[in-house]
């Protein structure tokens, strides 16, 4: 009898399409994997309808999430409408405490709203917001992962990402962080698996760290 697949969705981080996927490969004989994409949102959606909505595309039961970024935030959310096997993210937070101080200060300030995100149009501009300035040597490289440049969606997912409100945790919850993450700093981090010289965007640049670990955070 053939071994039922376990069935792995990946979302992308803020304004990245799912082709920041394109080199994780997991064994074929154990694992589907399903690649989601950012939707644009209602006027005024909340983060949770949002989750719901995106729930939606989730086809299977006792799948495992895995979110990058502020995708690592909204499997959390989505995890409310589903019934989950397991929940991973990479470069992203656990809670808002996790979140780093000009963002939080962000949040009281309101500051969120003077982001002048029509100027993510340039493309450029768009990659070094998304991936830190540290993609500025490799700008064309980076151009490809994002097409979520729409200012209704932007405006929403900062906000969102700056607003996030949770104060706690599923402890079962897996998150890997880089050491040397410059959007999320790990000095914030708690409860993570850290990965060494790892950026904010290292499921791109690290993807056979994932590819050698992932078959094993999953089914442990």
């Amino acid at each position: 009898m053939n071994q039922e697949l376990i069935h792995v969705y990946f979302m992308p981080g803020m304004a990245a399409n799912s082709s920041i996927f394109e080199h994780i490969d997991l064994p074929v004989d154990q694992f589907k994997i399903h690649l989601l994409d950012w939707m644009l949102p209602l006027k005024q959606e909340t983060l949770e309808s949002y989750a719901k909505r995106m729930s939606e595309h989730v086809k299977h039961d006792n799948v495992v999430l895995l979110g990058v970024s502020f995708g690592g935030i909204l499997v959390q959310e989505m995890s409310s409408f589903l019934n989950l096997s397991k929940v991973i993210i990479v470069s992203s937070v656990k809670t808002k405490f996790e979140l780093p101080r000009r963002l939080r200060a962000a949040r009281k300030t309101r500051a969120y709203h003077l982001v002048p995100t029509r100027i993510f149009s340039n493309v450029d501009a768009l990659a070094k917001y998304a991936f830190g300035k540290t993609v500025t040597k490799r700008i064309e490289l980076y151009r490809k992962y994002l097409s979520m440049s729409d200012k209704l969606y932007l405006d929403w997912a900062i906000k969102n990402m700056v607003c996030w409100d949770q104060t706690e945790y599923d402890p079962d919850l897996i998150h890997i962080h880089g050491e040397n993450d410059g959007i999320l700093p790990i000095k914030n981090i708690n409860n993570c698996i850290p990965i060494k010289n790892g950026s904010h965007i290292m499921i791109i640049n690290k993807y056979k760290w994932f590819n050698e670990n992932l078959p094993n955070l999953i089914l442990n």
